[in-house]
């Protein structure tokens, strides 16, 4: 049995001024800003270009044309469904070793050689500060593919025991067709993980990244061709989802779906399976992570500074434009004032802008639809007399699609903000009385129906076990004394339930679990010769 390197977290960059990765990612910025790109759709190996294209603009700034990409069609899709069922031909039966070394070699390709390229594209597309894009674009999609590899060697290991003269074994095969990764643009990492961690158990993607994302997409299937991928193991296509549907969700060689993002979507694509359910040659694999609305509750017992940096960076770090954002909390009225004041403070003092500013926390809204979406929210609480507006609440899109961070006192603690998904940089609080705290923890459970992330912030010990049993089904990472997002690959597998997906922990051997097909194989050394039995005699 082959071992791979025992993998450990790939390190922070700080991107210090003066630093060696400041002058670095400077020169890569300057360089990707100057040569606006075409984007072509990978399938076979082959790069496929339709004329059809469609212009990238940086959120920040609508004057920043990065470059344009190709928009296929059913003719396109059709192309890719047939190159990934005749490239697992082939992938299917490589020594899971040698996949895994295709996907190590993209590791160290990406946070070497490309580790500035895909952070600057990620800043520039997707509106990061440099920080957030290091943790995700580089160090985060690195941890997957390594981690990912060593998972996959675990599991090769996991072998039945045996009886005399007889040798059992499971053969851990890829899933019979081809799987459909569809991503989302909030991160480039989750862009890498979808298509590759079945692949690195032998199955084969169609790739469908969000058209937010096509830009670092294109450098991440770059790298992957770089590493050693086979043509047709990972196909990228760029279509609308009218002409997805018949060929890939109707397709009777459908092997499964990896999925990240809108709960609606999920639900729809669920429904068409279900639905042509007899037509499959096997029942698909269905995984998904889709919406959430994360939570922070505090005990009269937390510490306040803590709690309000947990709120800040919890809330507004890459515009609250993740699955694992907190965008409720509920705070205890002894600690308000306290908190307020400091909360207040902290949001006041961030300063928004372009990514490229490295003195900004704060960046831009991914496109015009988030944009519309969230101010809708904030101009409902505007007019609500349910609540009250903080601080914040002030956008505007004359330069790119900016968002003030957002906080929103309500009395109501089934107010529209406290429960629906919002997916912006937009807080809303309730306050509750401090000897209400254990009837707070069972609202906080009953309100959404999504289970993703939450934190619960005290220093009695006692409160804390309260809230971890209260809560035990509300979220699928839980956090103490530490805001809900920053899941760390191997560390904190990440996924949550109800609403929130099939929780099958991106980052943990779970998931890597949900690509494969056991084959239990029986050899008998000395088989028997008669068929009776001694009972018989």
């Amino acid at each position: 049995m082959f071992r791979v390197p025992i993998p450990r977290n790939e390190p922070v960059l700080n991107y210090a001024p003066g630093s060696p990765e400041r002058a670095g990612i400077e020169k890569a910025l300057g360089e990707l800003k100057a040569s606006p790109i075409e984007i072509p759709m990978v399938i076979n190996g082959e790069e496929v270009k339709t004329g059809n294209t469609v212009e990238i603009r940086a959120p920040h700034n609508h004057n920043l044309i990065l470059g344009h990409y190709h928009q296929g069609g059913a003719k396109e899709v059709k192309m890719a469904v047939e190159s990934a069922l005749e490239a697992q031909k082939a992938w299917a039966f490589m020594p899971w070793e040698q996949r895994a070394a295709i996907f190590l070699k993209a590791a160290d390709l990406l946070a070497g050689p490309y580790r500035y390229l895909i952070n600057a594209a990620t800043m520039l597309a997707h509106s990061k500060t440099v920080f957030q894009a290091e943790i995700d674009a580089v160090c985060e999609l690195a941890d997957f593919f390594r981690y990912n590899c060593y998972f996959a060697q675990r599991i090769m290991d996991i072998q039945p025991d045996n009886a005399p003269s007889i040798w059992d074994r499971l053969d851990h095969r890829p899933l019979e067709g081809f799987i459909f990764a569809v991503t989302p643009f909030n991160f480039v990492s989750i862009n890498g993980n979808l298509p590759t961690a079945p692949a690195i158990m032998g199955n084969v993607s169609v790739w469908k990244p969000a058209s937010t994302a096509a830009f670092t997409s294109h450098f991440l299937m770059k790298i992957l061709l770089e590493a050693g991928l086979p043509a047709g193991v990972v196909n990228m296509i760029f279509a609308r989802g009218a002409d997805i549907g018949d060929t890939v969700l109707r397709n009777e060689n459908l092997a499964g779906i990896h999925f990240t993002g809108s709960t609606a979507t999920f639900q729809m694509m669920w429904r068409t399976i279900g639905e042509n359910i007899a037509k499959y040659k096997a029942y698909p694999r269905i995984v998904g992570e889709t919406g959430g609305k994360d939570f922070i509750i505090a005990h009269p017992t937390a510490d306040v500074d803590a709690l309000v940096t947990a709120i800040v960076r919890g809330s507004f770090e890459f515009q609250g434009q993740k699955c694992s954002a907190s965008s409720r909390c509920y705070l205890p009225e002894s600690l308000w004032p306290k908190i307020k004041e400091k909360l207040v403070t902290q949001t006041k003092s961030i300063k928004m802008g372009d990514p490229e500013d490295f003195s900004v926390f704060f960046n831009a809204i991914i496109d015009e639809s988030a944009y519309r979406s969230i101010v809708a929210y904030i101009d409902y609480a505007k007019q609500s007399s349910d609540c009250e507006i903080l601080c914040g609440g002030n956008y505007d899109e004359s330069k790119g699609w900016f968002i003030e961070p957002t906080i929103v006192l309500t009395t109501d603690p089934h107010f529209k903000l406290m429960e629906e998904e919002i997916f912006g940089p937009v807080v809303t609080i309730y306050v509750y009385k401090d000897d209400e705290y254990a009837a707070t923890l069972h609202l906080c459970d009953q309100t959404s129906p999504y289970a993703l992330t939450g934190a619960i912030f005290a220093t009695d010990r006692q409160a804390i076990a309260l809230a971890e049993r209260t809560l035990r089904n509300a979220a699928g990472n839980f956090y103490i004394n530490d805001k809900p997002t920053g899941a760390v690959v191997g560390q904190q597998p990440f996924g949550g339930g109800r609403a929130s997906g099939t929780n099958d922990k991106a980052g943990g051997i779970q998931n890597m679990l949900r690509w494969t097909s056991p084959r239990s194989v029986k050899e008998n050394f000395v088989p028997p010769k008669d068929y009776r039995y001694p009972f018989m005699g």
